[in-house]
């Protein structure tokens, strides 16, 4: 990955790698769950107790291959379990809960010692070839890609490195395998080969799509696999009657929900935990990040960060919504407008231009154009309230703490710094004074003192 994040903690679609592979495996729902460290075990291991936090952890020390890896993880459980084992790798974020239970199926129904899960690739190179018996089609052997003859590697059935063991044979057979292969290391594909010969079944489950059980080794893959499985989200949320006008440019974690009749426009990003409600409408060309959105809603070209939306409540274009942020019914927050731990009420519009933090909003309220809540004095954020049915005039500073009582008024570019009672106007500005002939005097011969005069009759317009 050429990265300084350890390879399975890269994410896609809202998840790690190796979160997708954790949501897969716990539909099986798991007496136990061990995922096997190594490399960077430190970073792994603090992120599995946020992913996972019932996950148990083993170390792998030295990697000596897939055996040993799963031998330490059998350590972990104290050795041999019964029931069935089944063993997944940590780069395979595409793998989905479905299909393991269909191989754990396919492995009890068969009786099998064990199953490995494959998939017929048009590419197999790197890929470890799935060998059978020409006669009864049962598996014979799995070889590396790198001890694989050139009629092997012919081949385009693989192994998935997915299997399902039956818990005490496993134990057994890794106890028996060898290291003279061209890396040294213990296969875990080679305890096929031993189970057999000592008489057990060994069988295989075909994966319905082979991109399910693609790795990650590069950051071209990662996209790839990417674009695969937010195409499978956003054909599941079409299904269940969400509208996505262009898939191409919709981009969504698997945790983002839907409800019916959402219309998600061009150029969006709904990350995280983000839920839309019934018909609301949100796009083009926005993002959202563990934001919920009313009934009804519209957001339309905004940034929205730990939002609520309220119902038929309007945002955009070009709005920012900070974390904090929780619009009331028929709100409205418009064009070049950020707001930030701020509670706005029914019916209440913050139409353009304005900065609104820390604050509280009522009901039915207008916030004048270019509005600044002065909400930092440098060290501490203070908080301002607005009443309901308020009308605050253009280009004002709150500067908190302050309280614009219910029902009041105040006046185009005033700086409120002292609370104002209910009903009232407040003004807070400069008196204006007129110096006439100013222009005259002090920029005489000049475009602007020649339309003075010719405005105030002394030449003509043509002069």
């Amino acid at each position: 990955m050429k990265s300084a994040t350890p390879k399975v903690l890269h994410e896609i679609c809202g998840r790690s790698l190796v979160g997708h592979v954790l949501a897969a495996a716990r539909e099986l729902e798991p007496e136990n769950l061990v995922v096997v460290v190594g490399h960077a075990r430190e970073q792994v291991t603090a992120h599995l107790a946020e992913a996972d936090p019932q996950v148990r952890t083993a170390v792998q020390e030295k990697q000596k291959g897939t055996g040993h890896a799963v031998r330490m993880g059998l350590e972990e459980l104290g050795g041999a379990v019964d029931g069935t084992v089944v063993v997944v790798c940590g780069d395979t974020p595409l793998l989905t809960g479905e299909t393991l239970r269909r191989l754990a199926a396919t492995h009890a129904e068969d009786g099998n010692a064990v199953t490995v899960l494959t998939a017929e690739v048009p590419d197999a190179t790197g890929y470890g070839r799935i060998v059978r018996d020409p006669g009864t089609g049962a598996v014979t052997a799995i070889v590396e890609h790198k001890d694989a003859t050139e009629e092997q590697r012919a081949i385009r059935e693989i192994n998935s490195g997915v299997f399902a063991f039956d818990g005490r044979l496993l134990a057994d057979a890794l106890g028996k395998v060898r290291t003279d292969n061209s890396q040294g290391e213990e296969y875990l594909t080679d305890v096929l080969g031993i189970l057999r010969e000592a008489g057990h079944r060994v069988g295989a489950c075909v994966a319905a799509d082979h991109r399910e059980i693609a790795g990650i080794n590069n950051r071209v893959q990662l996209a790839e696999a990417r674009r695969i499985l937010n195409d499978r989200l956003l054909t599941a949320a079409m299904l269940s009657g969400v509208t996505v006008v262009d898939p191409a440019t919709t981009w969504v974690d698997v945790t983002v929900t839907f409800e019916q009749d959402v219309t998600v426009l061009p150029g969006t990003q709904l990350h995280g935990s983000t839920h839309l409600a019934q018909g609301c409408v949100v796009g083009p060309n926005s993002r959202l990040t563990d934001t919920k959105v009313g009934a009804g809603a519209r957001v339309d070209n905004a940034v929205c960060d730990q939002a609520v939306v309220g119902p038929q409540a309007s945002v955009g274009p070009y709005a920012y919504l900070r974390p904090g942020t929780r619009l009331g019914l028929k709100s409205k927050v418009g064009t070049y407008v950020e707001t930030k731990n701020a509670r706005i009420g029914e019916g209440t519009k913050v139409p353009h231009l304005s900065y609104v933090g820390d604050a509280t909003i009522g009901e039915y309220t207008n916030i004048g154009a270019a509005t600044v809540f002065v909400n930092y004095d440098g060290q501490e954020k203070h908080h301002t309230t607005v009443g309901s049915h308020c009308r605050t005039g253009s280009d004002n500073m709150f500067v908190a703490p302050v309280t614009i009582g219910d029902g009041a008024y105040t006046a185009a570019g005033s700086v409120i710094t002292r609370d104002v009672p209910p009903g009232s106007l407040a003004v807070a500005r400069g008196q204006q004074r007129n110096i006439e002939g100013w222009v005259a005097r002090k920029r005489p011969g000049s475009a602007a003192a020649k339309a003075a005069e010719a405005a105030s009759g002394q030449v003509s317009a043509e002069d």
